[in-house]
C-alpha cells in the first residue's frame, strides 16, 4: 500500500497570497486540494499590467487561474481580493469564508510584501517602508491568525495555521532589517500561538523557506550570477521551487503531523542550520 498523507480529506483552507504564476503560493493551494482541501485564495487585486511578462504570455489571471487548478483536482474555490494588512478586510474575509463553506480547517498565512527600496541600513530605511513590510508579513499574519484561529477553536475540530517565513528571520543579514525583523517576529507569533491554542488542537508551524526560484527573485537574473549565488549559499546546489514548499506545508496540515506544533521549519537546501 502506498503511503499516503491522510486528515485533509473534505476540509476548507484558507491560503493567502495565492495567485502569482511561478510562486509560492500557488503550489500550496494546488497540492492541499490534491490532498483533498476545498481552497480559499486571496490575493492583492494586481493590475495585469504589472504581470511579469511570462503571465501575461500565459494569459494569467490570478487568484482566478490557480482556482482552476483546484477544481481541476476536483474541489471547489473561493477567490477574494483581500488587504491582510487590513483588521476589518480580515474580519470580512471571515464572514465570506464561513457563508461560503461553513468551515475553517487550514490557514496558510503566504502573503508577503514585495521585495522593495527597504534593503538597505538601518539608517537609511524610509519608515513608510518599514512599515509596510511589518503591515503585510507580520501584522497580516497575526490579523489572519488571530480571526481565523478564534474559528478554529470556537469550532472545537482543531486546525493547522501555516505561515510562511523565511530563513531570514534566522540569519538576520545587514541590509535586510525590515523584512528579517518582519520574518524573525512571524516566528515568535507562531511560537507564542503554538502553546495558546494546542489544548483546543488548533497546530500552529512556520515554514522558513531559503532561495526559492520564483519570480519575485527575477530582479537577479537567471544568468552566471545567480548560478553563483546559489552555488555560495546552497549546499544541495540548486534554487528551491514553490513545490519544495507545498510539500512540506501540505505534511504540516496531515494528521502525519499531528504531534508537530511550534515549529519554524527551514526549507532550503542546507543553507542555514539554525534552529
Amino acid at each position: 500500500m502506498a503511503y499516503e498523507l491522510t486528515g485533509l480529506d473534505g476540509t476548507v483552507a484558507v491560503v493567502t497570497g495565492a495567485g502569482r504564476m511561478r510562486s509560492i503560493g500557488r503550489p500550496i493551494a494546488v497540492h492541499l486540494a490534491r490532498a483533498g482541501c476545498d481552497v480559499v485564495l486571496t490575493g492583492t487585486g494586481r493590475s495585469p499590467s504589472d504581470y511579469p511578462a511570462d503571465e501575461r504570455e500565459a494569459g494569467w489571471r490570478d487568484i482566478e487561474s490557480v482556482a482552476d487548478e483546484v477544481r481541476a483536482e476536483g474541489r471547489q474555490a473561493i477567490t477574494a481580493v483581500s488587504d491582510v494588512s487590513d483588521p476589518d478586510a480580515v474580519e470580512a474575509l471571515a464572514a465570506a469564508v464561513i457563508e461560503g463553506f461553513g468551515r475553517i480547517d487550514v490557514l496558510v498565512n503566504n502573503a508577503g510584501a514585495s521585495k522593495g527600496d527597504d534593503r538597505k541600513a538601518v539608517t537609511e530605511v524610509d519608515p513608510a517602508l518599514w512599515r509596510k513590510v511589518i503591515d503585510v508579513n507580520l501584522n497580516g499574519a497575526f490579523y489572519m491568525s488571530r480571526t481565523f484561529g478564534r474559528l478554529m477553536v470556537e469550532a472545537g475540530r482543531g486546525g493547522s495555521i501555516v505561515n510562511i517565513s523565511s530563513i531570514a528571520g534566522k540569519r538576520l543579514s545587514p541590509f535586510t532589517a525590515a523584512y528579517a525583523a518582519s520574518k524573525a517576529g512571524l516566528q515568535a507569533l507562531t511560537a507564542c500561538m503554538a502553546q495558546e491554542a494546542a489544548d483546543a488542537g488548533v497546530r500552529v508551524n512556520a515554514v522558513c523557506p531559503g532561495i526559492v526560484d520564483t519570480s519575485r527573485m527575477d530582479d537577479l537574473g537567471r544568468d552566471e550570477t545567480w548560478q553563483q549565488i546559489i552555488r555560495a549559499n546552497v549546499p544541495l546546489g540548486r534554487a528551491g521551487t514553490g513545490e519544495d514548499i507545498a510539500h512540506i506545508v501540505v505534511y504540516l496540515c496531515s494528521e502525519q503531523a499531528a504531534w508537530i506544533t511550534g515549529q519554524s521549519w527551514n526549507v532550503d537546501g542546507g543553507s542555514v542550520v539554525q534552529h
